[in-house]
C-alpha cells in the first residue's frame, strides 16, 4: 500500500476517536498518571514528524515550543501524578489542531518519497503507523474514565451467540518459539531475536477469569488476606484501601461496571473477563492455588499444536476475521468469555486474541540477541527495569496488526486502566480451587 494511504487511514481512525469526546473534554485529565487529552492531539503528529521528517529526512522543526511540549509522555509509578491540567498551560485546541494539520500535510508530501520495501524507510514508517495505532487504545482507556456527559459513544452491535464451559486444559511439555522471524516486514526491538524455549507440561484454564469468578475472591475477603499478595502488591493495596477492582463502581447502593460510554449494572457484565491489575490477578491466582502463566506458556497454549507445529494465530494461519475474537475496535466493550469459539487454539484454549490483554508472570526483559532500534533506541530498553510485566493477545480496542504472534505489550503491576484479562495455570496434573 502507498505510505500516504496508510497514513491517511490511521489519521482517519485517530480523528474518529477524538470525535467521541465533547469539545470541552480536551483539557480533561481523566487519569492522573497521564497527560491531559490535549497532549495526545499534539503528541501523535509530533512523534510522526520527529521520526520521518527530522529523523529520516533530516528536516528541521516546525514549532520549537510544540515540538518539545508534545514530544514524549511518561510511564510513572503509581505514586506519581501530573499536576492537574490547566487550559492556560497548553496551546488552544485551534492552535494544536493547526499544528497537527501542518504536520500531516508536510508528512503526506514526504511519504511519497518513502520506499516501504527498504530499510530504514520501512522501519520508520511502520514505527509511526504502529505508534499511532497503539495510542488509539491508550486514548480509549483514558476516555473510559471520563464522565458520560463528556463523550458520545455509539452502541455496540449485539453480542455474538455461543458460550462454552470452563475447564483445565492439559498441555504437554514442548517448545514455544518466541520472537519475530528474521524476514518479518517489521518488528519492534523487544520482539527480536527469534528463539525457542522448552516449556514443561502445565494445565491452563480454557477461559479467562470472569467478573463472576473474581467476585468470589472479593466476597471471600481476598483484598484483606495479606498472604495472597506479594509485599509490593500488599503495600499498594493497603495504601489505596482497595476492596474491589477499579472498574466496579457503586451507584445508589448497587454494583455497576464501568464501560466506555458510562456503566452497566454489574450483572450485565458478570460474564465479561475480569479486567484487573497484575497485582490483583496474581493475588486471585494464589487464592485459587494457582499462578499466572509465563509468556512462554501462553505462547504454547495459543500457538502450539499437538503435532508439534506452531500457528501464526491461535485458530491457525488464516488472517483474523470478526469470527475469531473481539478485537479491531469493532466494539467498545468486552463480550462474555467464550463467545468466539472459532478463535480457539489447537488445544481448545479460548479468547487468546482479543477481549483483553492477557497478563503473564514474565517480567518485560530483552530476548537473547536484543539490539535497540537505531531510530528509537529507548522504545523498549527504558522499560527493562523489573517493574513491568509482559501482556499478550490484544483487547477489543487493539488494532489487528498487533495480533502477530511475536508482539509484546507491557505495563506496571499496579496500573488498573488497561483493557486486560487473565487466566490461571495449574500443575500439569490439574488441581487448584475451581470456581466453576
Amino acid at each position: 500500500m502507498d505510505p500516504r494511504e496508510e497514513l491517511d487511514g490511521v489519521w482517519r481512525r485517530t480523528d474518529a476517536l477524538f470525535a467521541l469526546l465533547e469539545p470541552e473534554a480536551l483539557f480533561d485529565q481523566p487519569i492522573a498518571l497521564r497527560q491531559p487529552v490535549i497532549f495526545y492531539v499534539g503528541h501523535l503528529p509530533a512523534f510522526a514528524w520527529n521520526q520521518i521528517a527530522r529523523g529520516l529526512r533530516s528536516a528541521g522543526g516546525l514549532d520549537a515550543h510544540k515540538d518539545d511540549l508534545f514530544a514524549r509522555g511518561i510511564d510513572p509509578v503509581d505514586t506519581d501524578a501530573y499536576a492537574a491540567a490547566r487550559p492556560e498551560d497548553w496551546p488552544s485546541p485551534a492552535a494544536t489542531l493547526a499544528y497537527r494539520d501542518d504536520v500531516r500535510a508536510r508528512l503526506r508530501d514526504l511519504a511519497g518519497t518513502l520506499d516501504p520495501e527498504r530499510d530504514p524507510d520501512r522501519a520508520v514508517l511502520h514505527t509511526v503507523l504502529e505508534h499511532e495505532r497503539m495510542h488509539h487504545e491508550t486514548l480509549l482507556y483514558m476516555f473510559q474514565q471520563l464522565p458520560a456527559d463528556r463523550k458520545r459513544v455509539p452502541a455496540d452491535p449485539p453480542v455474538p451467540a455461543g458460550h462454552i464451559a470452563n475447564a483445565q486444559v492439559s498441555i504437554p511439555a514442548g517448545t514455544a518459539t518466541l520472537g519475530a522471524d528474521e524476514d518479518a516486514p517489521f518488528a519492534w526491538d523487544n520482539e527480536r531475536a527469534r528463539h525457542e524455549v522448552l516449556v514443561p507440561a502445565f494445565a491452563i484454564d480454557a477461559l479467562p477469569v470472569t467478573n463472576t469468578d473474581f467476585r468470589g475472591f472479593v466476597d471471600a475477603g481476598g483484598y484483606r488476606e495479606r498472604e495472597l499478595w506479594d509485599a509490593d502488591g500488599w503495600a499498594w493495596c493497603s495504601r489505596r484501601g482497595l476492596v474491589r477492582p477499579h472498574g466496579w463502581i457503586e451507584r445508589d447502593g448497587r454494583p455497576w461496571h464501568r464501560t466506555l460510554a458510562d456503566a452497566v449494572p454489574w450483572d450485565d457484565a458478570a460474564g465479561w473477563p475480569a479486567s484487573v491489575s497484575h497485582a490483583e490477578a496474581s493475588a486471585y491466582a494464589r487464592w485459587r492455588g494457582a499462578r499466572l502463566p509465563t509468556e512462554a506458556e501462553l505462547h504454547r497454549a495459543a500457538y502450539g499444536a499437538p503435532d508439534g507445529t506452531e500457528r501464526a494465530f491461535p485458530w491457525g494461519d488464516d488472517a483474523p476475521t470478526p469470527a475469531h475474537g473481539n478485537f479491531g475496535l469493532r466494539r467498545f466493550d468486552p463480550t462474555p468469555v467464550g463467545a468466539f469459539p472459532a478463535g480457539a487454539s489447537a488445544w481448545g484454549v479460548h479468547d487468546l486474541a482479543g477481549n483483553g490483554w492477557e497478563l503473564t508472570s514474565t517480567p518485560f526483559a530483552p530476548f537473547p540477541g536484543f539490539a535497540p532500534m537505531p531510530h528509537y533506541a529507548g522504545y523498549s530498553a527504558d522499560f527493562f527495569d523489573g517493574r513491568h510485566f509482559v501482556l499478550k493477545g490484544a483487547s477489543w480496542a487493539t488494532d489487528e496488526v498487533f495480533l502477530r504472534r511475536s508482539f509484546r505489550n507491557w505495563f506496571q503491576p499496579h496500573y488498573p486502566y488497561v483493557f486486560s484479562k487473565f487466566r490461571c495455570v495449574h500443575p500439569a496434573s490439574g488441581g487448584g480451587r475451581s470456581t466453576r
